[in-house]
């Protein structure tokens, strides 16, 4: 199975490290932030990978070339507009093949098993599947449950819990009919597959999973995460 990985984004949340440097070249522990993401595909026996590149490309391909160095193979499709997240695999589609593939953001750091994704996507059989994190929220206040005048119930700084989309899907070469140029998956692509009566499978993980994509995000991850915890996190044993 191959992997496209969405690198082509600005960065604008993340100014003013991005600047002079594309987002998924910000350093966490000592490397870019997508060497962690390239590193766990290659742990799920994913090697064959395609970049969607746009902002300071040239600084992304400068840096992995054709993925040697890690011992996987790395192809790019260069963006000279923006094509937003569907736009982005549609415009890479000649590199992916006939198969099915899987789709990530290159400024997310993950352990997912995408092996026990891709079982379970081949389970269900359905054109797309989803990845999922449970997320709580605290509130900063307790919340009442009133009735005619009456306190009915109530608790003290709840938790809300959502599935969040974690921004990692696993797809039919089919998805290529439901996409257009310049689209994005959550606005366009995923209702349109449900306007259409196509099912969307839910794949729920437990791993590891952080969105660096503010500032907030990226410098607690940097003073939390050292390389060491980082890569003992991936890989869930000591550092090689």
């Amino acid at each position: 199975m191959k992997a496209v990985l969405l690198c082509g984004g600005e960065g604008t949340r993340l100014r003013p490290y991005t600047y002079r440097m594309p987002k998924p070249l910000l350093p966490v522990g000592g490397r870019p932030i997508l060497e962690y993401t390239l590193l766990n595909l290659k742990r799920n026996g994913i090697r064959d990978v395609v970049l969607t590149v746009g902002y300071l490309h040239e600084k992304i391909v400068d840096y992995f070339g054709d993925g040697s160095r890690l011992g996987m193979h790395i192809e790019y499709s260069i963006e000279k507009e923006r094509l937003d997240t569907a736009g982005s695999v549609l415009q890479a589609k000649d590199l992916l093949g006939n198969e099915t593939f899987f789709v990530g953001m290159g400024d997310h750091i993950t352990a997912i098993n995408i092996d026990k994704m891709l079982d379970y996507h081949e389970e269900k059989g359905n054109i797309a599947t989803m990845a999922f994190k449970l997320q709580g929220i605290p509130l900063e206040y307790g919340v009442a449950e009133l009735e005619d005048g009456v306190v009915k119930a109530f608790k003290e700084k709840p938790i809300l819990s959502n599935y969040i989309n974690a921004g990692m899907y696993i797809f039919e070469p089919a998805i290529f009919e439901y996409i257009q140029p310049k689209e994005d998956f959550g606005k366009h692509v995923f209702p349109r597959l449900l306007k259409d009566g196509k099912k969307i499978s839910s794949y729920v993980f437990n791993e590891f999973w952080a969105d660096v994509g503010r500032i907030k995000d990226y410098e607690e991850m940097n003073n939390i995460l050292s390389i060491v915890d980082l890569m003992m996190t991936l890989n869930g044993n000591t550092r090689k």
